[in-house]
């Protein structure tokens, strides 16, 4: 640590402490269980997946055409998961250009999905879209944050076995409704709602 000063009494400061003590409410009616994926956009697409696949070793699981999503986009994954990490085309702008599109949280359940729904309308957030995606299938609720970053709340995100085989585009049931997205399952997907 030679030649930085680490200001320690900032650590202990009331501003510091008040930040410390916030804390979610008892009783939320769902629980986020992980950061799942998030979508940046990026300038050279060929460039961006070269770099997180050759030296990240992300897999390239579905891929958008410039027809489907301006710009473009690949789906990309570390896992089973089928993406952890999307990537859409054409940021424009110098380095202080925000490149982040959105940020995803999974949930275990589809009941926790539309309780999170209707959490979000009791707290007046304005949701943007609500249903299941193309890509993915995962069935979700999508919002913003009070400096109007995109969000998304989801379940069911489709798995990727070591085969690499992921869902056709033909079975990917895009809903724009949570309703429409239970009553109008992707094949293979159970959307009983088990107790909610």
């Amino acid at each position: 640590m030679a030649g930085r000063i680490v200001d320690l009494q900032g650590l202990k400061s009331p501003a510091v402490e008040e930040l410390r003590q916030i804390a979610p409410p008892a009783g939320l009616p769902f629980s986020l269980a992980k950061l799942g994926h998030v979508v940046i956009k990026v300038r050279d697409m060929k460039r961006s997946v070269e770099f997180y696949s050759g030296v990240l070793g992300l897999r390239v699981s579905d891929v958008y055409p410039e027809t489907m999503m301006k710009g473009g986009m690949v789906f990309l994954r570390c896992n089973t998961d089928h993406h952890c990490l999307a990537l859409i085309g054409g940021l424009q702008g110098g380095p202080a250009e925000r490149g982040m599109h959105h940020f995803a949280f999974e949930v275990a359940t589809l009941g926790e999905v539309l309780r999170a729904r209707e959490h979000l309308r009791r707290a007046g957030v304005k949701i943007d879209f609500e249903g299941r995606r193309r890509a993915g299938c995962q069935i979700a609720v999508e919002f913003r944050d009070p400096d109007d970053h995109h969000l998304e709340i989801y379940c069911f995100l489709d798995q990727v076995g070591s085969d690499g085989h992921v869902r056709p585009p033909e079975e990917w049931r895009e809903e724009t409704t949570l309703e429409d997205a239970i009553a109008h399952p992707a094949p293979g997907q159970d959307t009983t709602l088990h107790g909610r």
